[in-house]
């Protein structure tokens, strides 16, 4: 009995801060602006704000960043 409260515990637990966790996303394009407009259009869906973390180029560029709300 003990382990199974203290399995539904951690699982509340779990639920609530991962609620507040921040949430990565990626996107891809031509250009860094093409980029952070994805960026900015998946963290208008998502209700949130973004952070950018990283951005490579090559012959495309690729943006990571994380969603906050």
């Amino acid at each position: 009995m003990k382990s199974i409260k203290t399995f539904v515990a951690v699982i509340a637990l779990a639920t609530s801060f991962g609620s507040f966790a921040a949430q990565t996303i990626t996107a891809t394009s031509s250009t860094m602006d093409g980029a952070e407009a994805k960026i900015a259009a998946q963290a208008q869906q998502a209700g949130a704000s973004y952070h950018i973390t990283e951005a490579f180029t090559g012959d495309r560029v690729h943006m990571t960043a994380q969603l906050t709300k």
